[in-house]
């Protein structure tokens, strides 16, 4: 069964689209990529374990071979010696250690499959995950930089949907310009009534000036 099976849908499916379900999109590609780094440690486990067992059934093999041998020059020193018997005997325990040998031989190929399976996979999701911790930051921003525009058409939405807000700031503006208005009207009252003032005194020396013209005039006269 491929390494991959445990986590398959999330690796399969649309990581985009799972981060807009998830409630916390950041935990979930952490948990993603904990599971990836998990999946890798079991899988660089059990090569360890297979590379050993291709080293334990090759030095079988090797010793198996050499008994084979042992036993082929033993029946040849028999029949030397013109003891077919032994002869015989010598090599049907060839035959059977050769055989034992080549039932292991058979298993050592199946484990060289495995362990080429298992490097192959071993690429795969080393691949995988370097992707995942490449995009992980771009992922997140994304989803941090959508959450925020999406607060915001909320907020717009809502201002929209009810004034009262924008209806508050109106009011205050209108408010304020009343008060300056009275302010300024104070301050316009206060000026007239000044500027009277200072034509009566203007229109009093006019009448000062015209009396002593008047006078001098006079006394002229007489």
């Amino acid at each position: 069964m491929s390494i991959f099976s445990r986590f398959a849908d999330i690796i399969n499916s649309n990581l985009n689209a799972l981060l807009d379900k998830a409630e916390d999109p950041e935990k979930l590609i952490r948990l993603i990529i904990q599971e990836m780094e998990d999946t890798l440690v079991e899988v660089r486990t059990m090569s360890a374990k297979t590379l050993a067992e291709r080293k334990e059934l090759t030095r079988k093999i090797t010793w198996l071979e050499r008994e084979a041998g042992e036993w082929q020059k033993k029946a040849e020193l028999a029949l030397s010696k013109s003891r077919d018997d032994l002869a015989k005997a010598a090599l049907v325990e060839k035959h059977k250690v050769q055989q034992l040998a080549d039932e292991l031989s058979q298993q050592l190929k199946n484990v060289e499959i495995s362990i080429s399976h298992l490097n192959d996979e071993i690429s795969q999701l080393q691949e995988k995950l370097k992707d995942a911790r490449a995009r992980q930051q771009s992922l997140l921003m994304r989803h941090k930089t959508a959450e925020s525009r999406l607060k915001v058409k909320r907020t717009l939405a809502e201002m929209n949907t009810s004034n009262n807000a924008l209806d508050k700031f109106e009011q205050f503006e209108r408010k304020l310009d009343q008060v300056e208005g009275e302010v300024e009207s104070f301050g316009l009252g206060n000026q007239a009534r000044l500027n009277e003032e200072f034509a009566e005194l203007e229109a009093s020396e006019k009448v000062d000036e015209e009396m002593r013209s008047l006078k001098d005039k006079l006394n002229k006269n007489d």
